[in-house]
């Protein structure tokens, strides 16, 4: 994924080296400009941003993830920042034994359904890429009971990782949590269709638009029920999704643009109804911010 990415995580000739590697494998892949993707939010965010992000969103430590995931690009070390963030760890590997997952490990899509299900029913799902899995489990949590799909704001978020050694954590989560408005996995962040179809899905994905044109426009066919309905789509709440790419060096703060990221989904346990009214006062994390 992060070789598709065309991105740059800053682990030097060593990383740069081993990922171009991968990339040629693929010879359709353009080549990439790391800064310009990152400047337009296509990177991934790195375990490390996960976790400040969704700390700055107000998830304690108290809070169990799981990461749903292939092998992590750099392994431990990688993962070492958001299991410090995050001490209730989990993975595939912790919960089950060897010999429950003998009859998947060979299989990679037998893997990727055992996380499927279990980012299907999490409290919260996080999604850190713009992948087919990331879509259809955001859709199918909205059209099977409403459950919150977190989406970081990769194009706002790239300025405060950048340079969160010079602020303080109140400013550095404030700032998040401001960014991440639209973005959060609220009710009616975007309306029912709008978008695309296996992320958004409509209320009634099998119905034919123009038949119920024609029926709401005969009046003896109007009843109070097709009034009630009416009123209910009329007050939705529509937020633009942009997914267009801009292809210039141009850094214009197009608010709530989505982004397209590429890899580790996480899962957590407990929901925040309420991120202003929350303690953000954490020394330990003030001292992340800081370093």
């Amino acid at each position: 994924m992060l070789a598709f990415s065309g991105c740059d995580y800053g682990g030097g000739e060593k990383e740069q080296k081993e990922l171009s590697t991968i990339r040629r494998r693929w010879k359709t892949l353009h080549k990439s400009n790391p800064d310009r993707a990152r400047r337009q939010g296509r990177c991934p965010l790195t375990p490390e941003e996960v976790g400040l992000m969704l700390r700055a969103l107000g998830y304690g430590s108290d809070v169990h993830i799981y990461v749903a995931s292939g092998e992590v690009y750099g392994g431990e070390e990688t993962l070492a920042p958001l299991k410090a963030l995050f001490p209730h760890f989990h993975s595939k590997e912790t919960i089950a034994t060897k010999e429950e997952l003998e009859p998947f490990s060979t299989f990679s899509s037998r893997m990727a359904a055992l996380d499927f299900i279990v980012c299907d029913e999490s409290d919260v799902f996080v999604t850190n890429n713009n992948g087919n899995m990331a879509k259809i489990l955001a859709g199918r949590r909205r059209y099977f009971g409403h459950k919150p799909t977190i989406r970081p704001n990769a194009k706002k978020l790239y300025r405060l990782f950048m340079n969160r050694g010079n602020s303080t954590w109140d400013v550095f989560a404030s700032s998040v949590r401001r960014f991440q408005k639209g973005f959060i996995g609220e009710p009616k962040e975007v309306r029912p269709g709008r978008g695309g179809f296996h992320e958004n899905p409509s209320t009634c994905i099998c119905e034919d638009s123009v038949a119920k044109a024609a029926k709401n426009s005969d009046p003896r066919k109007f009843s109070k029920d097709d009034a009630i309905k009416k009123d209910v789509a009329n007050d939705e709440v529509d937020i633009d999704d942009n997914d267009n790419d801009d292809d210039n060096d141009n850094d214009n703060d197009n608010d709530d643009d989505d982004q397209n990221d590429l890899t580790d989904n996480a899962m957590f346990n407990e929901t925040i109804s309420d991120y202003e009214t929350l303690n953000f006062e954490e020394p330990e994390l003030e001292e992340i911010i800081s370093d």
